[in-house]
């Protein structure tokens, strides 16, 4: 057996990928889902489909690769976190479409907790806050709404699962409920502490114990696939939230390490040993991992609006033709001209949290030009996510030796040198884009002994960006940013 099988379930796709022992990919394999938008504010997927697309992409991979599932030595999940799915046991059936991630419909429930005084409890039991974002209030709405759900619920007909739990149980024929220690921490149910569902919180959300799944380490057997989907039963063993699986891919696996993943937002993660750090600067924190018999921890912060800048660029301002074009239109002009463009589209994310700022840009003078808006847009990305570096750096009380970065934007030169130079440390791009599903298929196979910790896979570096800029200019550029991001403040009026 001499392969890994990692299945990367996200928000627009199901994938699949084949990994070798040398941490290489060796085949790939892509479906789209469907999106679901029933009102402004709500997202659903289909979680039928959401099965059936990943247990075609995982067909398809092996047909790809060549190789049959008996040569496969463990698979590994990794998946959109939060999405809530309710099934009910005997048939397997979802009850109702499953509530994704994105999904507002329970933000005044949230608003009620906070009026309420409950935000301590959550925030100090689960490292989160009281946010439509996490799945306790979208299981609630499920169990208010399907008629007859809340009895039979208690009655333990139904079962509750992210969508690591769906696939694992739809993947094991129904022999298994079960989540990890990663994807059980952003539920709001779960005590980070404790490493367990947490009494307390699932009576503060209405939620009966008899729907949850078992908590299982990260890294470990965990199910065998069903007989009839592959032609060999295959070891689950390896399942983790796809920003912790990303964290786990690209090595940062010891205090103080820290990834960034740019995509159509930021997702940064520090990885802060075994006991977790409650911040004290608007980040959240997370398990990101248990192997063995103990949990890691990480501070997560989030950049609602990084790779969408440039979108909206191209879709509403008509100044570039495709994303690609951005990097050199910033480049014709040696500096931002004093433009700042502060994008706060849908409010901003961590360490601000505030929904009611909206996108500003400023410093326009006569002589401001499309290109300066295009390099103020890319330095925006840059800047958000060094404050988000800075809160995690006062959090955690240590320095940070590099920034580990994936995904679609780390190809722009111009703008990973501009982060570099912001933050004063080098930043490293992974050779490999896979960093999430590697990090699924990295726990499932230390899950089974296909590596040790040892041996496995490094992370393979690629282009490597070190500080140039002085830092006193850094720091000034810093101080202009942080007035821009004051006229974009509490903007919108309700």
């Amino acid at each position: 057996m001499t392969y890994i099988l990692a299945l990367d379930q996200g928000t627009t796709s199901s994938r699949a990928l084949i990994v070798d022992h040398r941490g290489a990919v060796v085949a790939v394999a892509q479906r789209e889902i469907q999106q679901i938008f029933p009102q402004p504010g709500w997202v659903e997927h289909d979680a039928e489909e959401i099965w059936e697309t990943q247990l075609a992409v995982a067909r398809a991979a092996l047909t790809q690769a060549r190789i049959s599932a008996g040569e496969i030595a463990a698979i590994g999940i990794t998946n959109q976190r939060e999405t809530t799915v309710v099934w009910e046991r005997a048939s397997g059936k979802p009850i109702h479409n499953a509530i994704v991630w994105q999904d507002r419909r329970t933000a005044a429930a949230c608003d009620a907790l906070k009026a309420g005084g409950h935000e301590a409890l959550v925030r100090s039991r689960t490292g989160l806050v009281p946010d439509a974002y996490f799945s306790a209030t979208k299981l609630a709405w499920i169990l208010d709404h399907v008629a007859g759900a809340r009895a039979r619920a208690a009655a333990g007909e139904l079962a509750f699962g992210t969508i690591d739990s769906w696939l694992i149980w739809k993947l094991s024929g129904g022999a298994v409920h079960a989540t990890d220690a990663s994807n059980a921490s952003r539920t709001l149910l779960y005590d980070i502490h404790k490493g367990d569902w947490d009494g307390e919180l699932l009576e503060l959300f209405g939620v009966p114990r008899a729907m949850m799944p078992v908590v299982v380490p990260s890294s470990a057997p965990i199910a065998l696939t069903a007989a009839d989907l592959f032609a060999a039963r295959i070891r689950i063993a390896g399942v983790a939230g796809d920003q912790q699986a990303a964290l786990f891919g690209q090595r940062c696996i010891a205090p103080g390490m820290v990834k960034n993943t740019y995509g159509t937002g930021c997702f940064m993660l520090m990885h802060t040993g075994r006991a977790p750090v409650l911040s004290r600067h608007q980040l959240l924190t997370t398990t990101a991992w248990r192997i063995g018999d103990h949990d890691e921890y990480a501070l997560e912060g989030s950049v609602f609006i990084a790779g969408a800048v440039v979108q909206w660029l191209r879709d509403a301002l008509g100044v570039i033709r495709s994303a690609s074009e951005v990097e050199a239109l910033a480049a014709s002009v040696p500096d931002n001209g004093g433009v700042y463009f502060v994008p706060a589209f849908a409010g901003l994310g961590s360490p601000h949290w505030d929904p009611h700022a909206r996108g500003t840009i400023v410093g326009l003078t006569r002589g401001t030009g499309a290109a300066h808006i295009a390099r103020a847009a890319l330095e925006a990305i840059a800047y958000q996510c060094a404050d988000v570096l800075h809160a995690m750096r006062a959090d955690a009380g240590c320095d940070l030796g590099e920034l580990r970065v994936d995904g679609g934007a780390t190809g722009n030169a111009l703008l990973m040198q501009f982060q570099a130079d912001l933050l004063g440390v080098r930043v490293v791009c992974l050779k490999e884009a896979e960093a999430t599903a590697l990090g699924a298929a990295y726990l499932a196979g230390l899950g089974v002994g296909y590596w040790q910790e040892d041996t496995l896979p490094a992370a393979a570096v690629g282009r490597v960006y070190e500080p140039r800029m002085p830092r006193a200019h850094a720091e000034q550029l810093l101080v202009q940013w942080r007035r821009a991001l004051e006229r974009a403040r509490d903007w919108a009026q309700e």
